[in-house]
């Protein structure tokens, strides 16, 4: 592969804080609207069913989102694409903003979540399969540290969440001003985005054409290795996803705790989490892709164990901070494997995040229903099961021939 880096250094490291830009945004902007989930409620004079049909709407249209990214990508190229989700992403923010606050208008609030969950989900993965081709073009591992930038991206939201309540700012001027924000840093990051066809043409010396790109985005769905890559992230998302649903709930009904220990406990987990992302590029670079998911998928079913049986706070403490650094690569891992061919990587990536997506939106609703019947703890070794499932499923992230990342240097 005689790759991207056939770009100059320059045009790379742009490309890169390009990037790296649009993840930390997402996490941000994410972030700034459900920091104000309670002000929703309290200014729509709604009740928990009608917040639930708010999420849902948001939750479905990111789910159509996602699953529409590949075709996206596949006749226009991430580049395009994207210049016409983030604008949705922003006009969907804005119109839930206007809708919870100036217009008091509850239909209007969720036309707008709608809008922005569709072009959120589409967004998302888009900007997985760029940070896919530059991890590609620099030759080493940089997916986790792509999302450490979304996770640091939600911590800064949130804490921008917690200063505006304090200041009495309403959630008209609040997220319009996030989405305002939103739009002038993501019109800008996109010029530094090359297009497909031009990483094409350096990646294999060829450009496909559009037929060809629609072909592999379906043919992705008949290989093997797809569905192997989706088993690791599926397990991890569940791993991830879990844990920013239900920690704080497990906390408090599981093991008696309040609610403020419950928010210390997803503090730990995120923390964790974000670390070891930041952290976790030279470790893969150092030991390879496949051994680092199997060490982090160990960590991550011991953690979630030892919180479950803990008999006391400081260990489920301790079990917390391993749950989160096991879970935390698994995603971004398996977008890198599934990159590892640049003919078909925009498809693989696409098809790849799908999975995750849906465990992610669908993982939720299905763990609390089981946990009505069962309880929350015993609900949670469903997710051990699923992470022991990610760990045999390593294997498949292993790098093609060809491939310069994840190898490792023994």
């Amino acid at each position: 592969m005689t790759a991207p880096s056939a770009l100059d250094r320059a045009r790379l490291v742009h490309w890169r804080t390009a990037v790296f830009t649009l993840f930390l945004l997402c996490g941000v902007t994410f972030a700034s609207w459900a920091s104000r989930l309670p002000a929703v409620k309290q200014n729509l004079a709604i009740d928990d069913f009608e917040v639930g049909v708010l999420l849902f709407a948001m939750g479905a249209g990111s789910l159509a989102g996602v699953m529409s990214a590949n075709v996206i990508v596949a006749r226009w190229g991430a580049k395009r694409g994207l210049s016409v989700t983030v604008v949705g992403v922003g006009a969907g923010l804005f119109i839930a903003a206007l809708g919870v606050d100036a217009l008091g208008s509850y239909p209007v609030a969720v036309v707008g979540l709608a809008l922005m969950g569709l072009c959120f989900g589409a967004t998302d993965v888009m900007i997985n399969v760029e940070a896919a081709s530059v991890e590609q073009a620099f030759g080493r591992t940089l997916m986790p540290l792509f999302h450490a930038f979304f996770s640091l991206g939600t911590v800064a939201g949130a804490g921008i969440g917690v200063a505006v309540v304090g200041w009495g700012v309403g959630v008209t001027w609040h997220l319009g001003v996030v989405a305002l924000v939103w739009l002038v840093i993501t019109g800008f990051a996109l010029q530094y985005l090359p297009t497909s066809e031009r990483v094409a043409a350096e990646a294999t010396g060829t450009v496909p054409s559009r037929r060809e790109r629609m072909h592999a985005t379906l043919a992705v769905w008949r290989d093997p290795r797809t569905y192997a890559i989706g088993a690791i992230i599926l397990g991890m998302a569940f791993a991830e996803g879990s844990a920013n649903d239900w920690l704080t709930i497990a906390v408090v009904d599981g093991h008696g705790e309040s609610e403020a220990t419950g928010a210390i406990f997803l503090t730990v987990f995120s923390v964790s989490m974000t670390v070891f992302r930041a952290l976790g590029g030279p470790l893969v670079d150092r030991i390879g892709r496949v051994w680092t998911l199997r060490a982090l998928s160990i960590a991550a079913a011991l953690g979630l164990v030892v919180f479950i049986l803990a008999p006391n706070l400081p260990i489920a403490f301790l079990g917390v901070a391993l749950w989160g650094a096991g879970a935390s690569l698994g995603f971004p891992l398996g977008m890198s494997a599934a990159a590892d061919d640049p003919t078909k990587a925009a498809a693989s990536v696409s098809a790849a995040a799908t999975i995750g997506y849906v465990a992610f939106l669908c993982g939720p609703p299905v763990l609390g229903w089981i946990s009505h019947q069962i309880g929350i703890l015993n609900t949670l070794w469903i997710i051990v099961g699923l992470i022991v499932m990610s760990g045999l499923a390593s294997g498949a992230a292993k790098p093609i021939a060809g491939s310069k990342v994840g190898a490792g240097h023994h």
